[in-house]
C-alpha cells in the first residue's frame, strides 16, 4: 500500500533557491508532509478557525500591506499569534523588507524564515506542483517504461519474456528509455502518473546472455529520459494459442494503477514477431484515439455494419475472418 511521504525543507530551499532570513540549527529535520499551501491573510488579521499549522505560509504584498498597515504592539501581537502555531516555515515573496519583530519572533519559535523574489502567485503554483510530485503516492511495479513518440509505455510481464530485449530495440530506433526492472509510478493528479527509475539502476539495462549495460553510455545522452508520464500499459506475454486475442482494438481495455485507469493493450510474444514496430505502432494508434479517432470504428462503418461494435457479427473472430 502506497505510505506517506515527506520531503525535507533543505530540498526546498535548494530547488528554489530561497534565501534564508533564518534558520533554527535543527532545519534538516524540518520535513514537509503536505502539498497545500497557505496565504495567511486572514490568519495574521486574528481569524484561525480554519487554519491548518501543518503548511508553508506564503506572505506576499498583501499580507505586508496589512502589517504594514497596523501600529508596532498589533503588528507584534498577531506576528507572536502566527509563528506560535508551529508553522513548518514562512516564505515571504518579491523580496520584500522584512519586519525586525518577523525576524526576532521567528526566532524565538524556531520557525524558519525564508524569502524570494518572485510574485507570489507564480511561487505558489511552483512549489504546489513540486511538492505534487515530491509527496505523491507511489509504488515500484517490475517492468520497463519507455517514451515512443512521445508516449510513455510501460511495458509489463513475466520475467524472460522479452521486456529489455524489445526496449533496446526502441531505443536503437530513436526512442528513450526510462526505467528498466523497477519503475516507480507516482499518482500526481487524479488523471496522471509518472514513472521515473531509482537513482541507482537508473540507464542500466540487463540483457540475457549479455549481462548489464548502461543505455546512455552505448546510445548517448538522448537516448535516455529521467521520468516521464504513463499515457500506456503493455502486456507481454507468451503466445498462447487457445487464447482469443482482441484483432480488433474497437474496445478500450484499462489497467488500474494507483485508483488511476491507463489505456492497456495484450501483445502476445512468439518467434518471428518484431516487438519494437508493434509497439511504435501501438503507441501512434493511442495518439490517434486520443484524439478522436479509431481505424476499427472506421472500418467497420465502410462495411457497413453499424457503430455498435459490440452488438455486431464482426465482434465474433470467426465472423471477422470472412471479410
Amino acid at each position: 500500500m502506497p505510505g506517506k511521504y515527506e520531503v525535507s525543507l533543505n530540498k526546498l530551499i535548494q530547488e528554489f533557491n530561497l534565501e534564508p532570513i533564518y534558520l533554527p540549527e535543527n532545519d534538516k529535520n524540518i520535513m514537509i508532509s503536505t502539498t497545500e499551501v497557505n496565504r495567511p491573510g486572514l490568519h495574521l488579521s486574528g481569524f484561525y478557525e480554519y487554519f491548518d499549522p501543518q503548511r508553508i505560509q506564503v506572505t506576499g504584498k498583501m499580507e505586508f500591506a496589512y502589517l504594514s498597515s497596523v501600529d508596532e504592539a498589533t503588528r507584534r501581537r498577531r506576528l507572536e499569534d502566527f509563528f506560535s502555531a508551529k508553522i513548518p516555515c514562512v516564505i515571504v515573496t518579491r523580496g520584500q523588507e522584512i519586519f525586525p519583530e518577523m525576524t526576532e519572533i521567528a526566532e524565538r519559535y524556531s520557525v524558519p524564515l525564508l524569502r524570494t523574489a518572485d510574485a507570489t502567485s507564480n511561487f505558489m503554483s511552483g512549489v504546489i506542483s513540486y511538492l505534487n510530485v515530491e509527496l505523491a503516492p507511489r509504488l515500484t511495479r517490475h517492468g520497463v517504461l519507455i517514451e515512443v513518440y512521445g508516449e510513455g509505455l510501460l511495458i509489463l510481464g513475466e520475467s524472460g519474456v522479452g521486456k529489455s530485449e524489445t526496449a533496446i530495440e526502441l531505443v536503437k530506433r530513436g526512442h528513450r528509455l526510462v526505467a528498466d526492472d523497477a519503475v516507480e509510478i507516482r499518482r500526481v493528479s487524479s488523471r496522471t502518473l509518472v514513472g521515473s527509475s531509482p537513482e541507482n539502476i537508473r540507464h542500466f539495462l540487463e540483457l540475457r546472455g549479455i549481462g548489464i549495460i548502461n543505455a546512455r553510455r552505448l546510445f548517448g545522452m538522448g537516448s535516455v529520459k529521467v521520468t516521464e508520464k504513463i499515457d500506456m500499459v503493455i502486456q507481454l506475454e507468451i503466445w498462447d494459442p487457445k487464447k482469443v486475442y482482441d484483432r480488433m482494438g474497437m474496445e478500450n481495455e484499462y489497467t488500474e494503477i494507483l485508483g488511476n485507469k491507463v489505456p492497456s493493450v495484450t501483445v502476445p510474444v512468439k518467434p518471428g514477431r518484431n516487438l519494437a514496430i508493434i509497439l511504435e505502432v501501438a503507441a501512434m494508434n493511442n495518439r490517434q484515439k486520443k484524439m478522436g479517432y479509431n481505424a476499427a470504428q472506421e472500418l467497420l462503418t465502410k462495411l457497413g455494419m453499424g457503430d455498435d461494435f459490440p452488438d455486431s457479427p464482426a465482434n465474433d473472430v470467426k465472423n471477422w475472418d470472412l471479410y
